[in-house]
């Protein structure tokens, strides 16, 4: 057992995205959070995703993006403040991450494997960014199910967004959060006949 990674492992926690400031990763951190993020189950060696990074200015345009889709789709007309949010949403943290879900048909790969994939790569992502000493928050919010971010983002027919991962210095230790109780969660197949 290597204790080091157990505990780096049990202390692991999501820091909001509000609460990640700069530096982000540089072009060589980056590189390696995203290169060996990759390192997930891949049945066929699909490659069943994709990344799109979005730092610097590039934050604000996405953000234009959001507040065009959230003027178009809302039910009714957004306030000022509301539209800004949307303009800061990726300002929040230095680098934003967008892990995109493209499933390719392939016999012997159904699509569950292939999504389950993603779910794994996303939170790697996470992991590995935790263990160059950033912040992370995995989340998808409204804006990865809008028609028209999918289409700002340019997207294809059989791609979803799977999340964003927020990637920042934490700006404080994140508190600890109640965890489920296993001993609820776990059975043993077959169950035990009682008496």
């Amino acid at each position: 057992m290597n204790p080091a990674i157990f505990e780096f492992l049990a202390a692991r926690r999501s820091v909001k995205p509000d609460r990640l400031a700069a530096p982000g990763p540089n072009a060589e951190e980056l590189q390696k959070i995203l290169a060996t993020g990759a390192r997930v189950p891949d049945h066929k060696k699909l490659s069943p995703w994709r990344f799109i990074v979005f730092e610097g200015d590039a934050r604000k345009a996405a953000g234009e993006i959001f507040a065009k889709a959230c003027e178009k789709e809302d039910r009714q007309a957004p306030s000022p403040i509301r539209l800004e949010t949307e303009r800061g949403r990726f300002l929040r943290s230095p680098v934003v991450v967008a892990v995109v879900s493209a499933v390719k048909p392939k016999p012997g790969a159904p699509e569950w494997e292939q999504v389950l994939s993603v779910g794994a790569l996303c939170f790697n992502l996470c992991l590995v960014a935790n263990a160059l000493g950033f912040g992370t928050s995995w989340i998808s919010e409204w804006i990865a199910y809008s028609p028209t971010v999918r289409e700002g983002l340019g997207l294809a027919e059989n791609e979803k967004i799977a999340g964003f991962i927020y990637i920042g210095t934490p700006m404080e230790k994140p508190e600890e959060r109640e965890r489920p109780n296993i001993d609820a969660l776990v059975s043993h197949w077959p169950a035990s006949e009682a008496g």
